[in-house]
Order: structure tokens, then sequence, then C-alpha cells
């Protein structure tokens, strides 16, 4: 629902922002107008991530496509850095290079355009804040959802860049120095590139395979150095999957004299009790060993001392 709602204001905006744009010659409206283009498409992308990850795993993909959600948000970054970012660049140059042709009621209209803007994408903003309060128990819960963090960003920078648009024109109109203007726009576009590189920077991670939160992983140590029949956590590996997937692999030793039987017994009881620990995780893979035998194939070079997989 937050996504729907900031892509309504958005497209809204964005058709304000360019007409009154090129009706006031203004180059700071118009790299707003470009901000709000870029959110839209953005916003596009995210209701295609939300909707594809939710598709169940098959034989192609076995770990789902969870991690869709950050594809999508790595093309919404790249959007915001193109069509925003560098849009804002050009018109901040052109501003500079060659003087603004501006319009006094146009830049009236303008200005009357930028203040419902900022009602509007301030609006937007409480609401995704609000949904943050009231689904997550902390923000950095709420930032490992690339959809909720890319509209957050959006809706920040959409405000601090109205308010900078406002500015220079606000400074343009009563010195007539286009210097003025031509400085917000390019503002703007600093404030998009940076907000670009940090959602890219966070997709990145995601795709290429992020751990859990320390915390969480050190549940999970706790968890399993908690078993009677563990001797010691050898390694523990985790990588999101998706927003709410997290895939667990751990090489354990086990205490001496344990079957085969016993051994099976325990890895399935303790696979349970990691995913009921941690409700997110869906995939758990344990390589077993006991310690006696781990410290012969160390002696002897074997598998556990290259770090080859095996076990359960």
């Amino acid at each position: 629902m937050t996504v729907l709602v900031a892509l309504g204001a958005n497209l809204v905006i964005a058709v304000a922002k360019a007409v009154g744009g090129l009706l006031a010659g203004s180059p700071a409206l118009l790299s707003e107008a470009a901000h709000s283009v870029a959110d839209s498409l953005n916003e596009i992308f995210l209701l295609a991530a939300l909707r594809r990850s939710r598709r169940p795993a098959d034989r192609r993909h076995p770990f789902g496509y969870g991690k869709e959600r950050f594809f999508w948000s790595l093309l919404a970054a790249v959007g915001i850095f193109v069509m925003g970012g560098c849009f804002s660049f050009f018109q901040g140059l052109e501003a500079l290079k060659g003087g603004a042709k501006e319009s006094h009621s146009g830049y009236v209209a303008g200005l009357a355009v930028l203040v419902v803007a900022l009602l509007s994408e301030g609006g937007s903003l409480v609401r995704a804040l609000h949904q943050v309060h009231r689904q997550h128990d902390t923000a950095a819960q709420a930032l490992r959802d690339p959809a909720l963090r890319t509209v957050l960003a959006e809706d920040s920078t959409a405000v601090l860049g109205v308010v900078l648009a406002i500015a220079g024109m606000a400074l343009h109109m009563a010195t007539g120095n286009v210097v003025w203007e031509a400085s917000a726009s390019l503002a703007i576009g600093v404030l998009l590139v940076y907000v670009a590189y940090r959602l890219g920077r966070e997709a990145r991670d995601q795709l290429i395979g992020q751990a859990a939160d320390p915390e969480l992983s050190d549940r999970i140590r706790a968890l399993l150095k908690a078993q009677p029949e563990i001797d010691s956590v050898e390694a523990l590996l985790t990588m999101q999957l998706g927003l709410d997937s997290l895939l667990v692999a751990a090489r354990v030793d086990l205490v001496p004299g344990l079957d085969s039987e016993e051994v099976e017994e325990v890895a399935v009881r303790i696979k349970r009790s990691v995913a009921h620990t941690v409700p997110e995780t869906h995939q758990v893979f344990l390589d077993i060993t006991d310690a006696p035998t781990r410290a012969a194939e160390r002696r002897e070079g074997g598998p556990a001392a290259a770090g080859e997989p095996g076990g359960t």
C-alpha cells in the first residue's frame, strides 16, 4: 500500500512540476520534475519486485525468488541516478551557462506547485514512517526491506529536494541572479546521486549474498552450542535469500559415542530447533562429524582439513 500511495503522489506531482517548470523556465523546477518521474518509474519497479518475489520455489530456483526484491531495488537506484541526478546536473549547468528565461507569473505558479508538492511528499513520508513504526520493532529491521527502504529514501529526498527548489527559485526571484537556482539544481543532483549510491550499494550487498545480522547469527550459534550432543561449532554461515528467508549452514562436531541413527535424530532435532527459534530460517544445512573423527582427518589432511562439505 505504501508503494501505491507513493506512486500515485509522484505521478501527479511529476506532471505538475513539468508543466510549471516549462511555463516558468525554471531549471530547479524541471530538475524536481525529473526527480518525480524517476521516483514514479522506481515505484513501478518496486511493485514488480513485490509481485515477483512472492513466487514459490521451483526446480530452476530451489531457494525461491526472494532476491527479486534486491534486483529491482538495484534498478530503482540506477533510475534515480540516471533520470534524477544526471538530469538535475544538466539543468544546473545549462542555467549557469546560458541563464534562465524566467517568467515572473510562471515562477509564482511554480512556487505554488512546489508548496503543494511539499505537502504531498511530506504526507507520503509520514505514512511510510508510520508503517515502519507499526510493522517493525526497530529501524534496522525496516531498512532490510528494499521496497520500504527505497520509498523512505525517495520521500525523504523528495521533501529535501522540494525545499532546495523553493529556496533556489525564491532567491532567484528576489535577486534576479540565476546562480541561486542553478545551485539548487546542482544540489538536487548531488542529493539524488548520493541516495542512488547508497541504495545501489545495499542492493548489491544483498544480491551477492549478505549474511544475517550479527545478533541473529549469535542467537543461532548460541542455540547450537546449547545442544548437549554438540561438542563445538566449527563454522556458521548465513545468507539472506529474501526479505523473510534465511539460509543457515553450520559445521558442528558432535560428542563421541553417537551411532548413525542417533546422529540422524540429532540433526533433525537441531534443524527444527533453529527453524522454531528463528522463523525466517527456511533452509538449514548441517555438516556433522564427531570430535575424534575430525581430529584424525586434520592429522591426515582429509576432507575436514580441506574444508570440503559433507554431513547432513
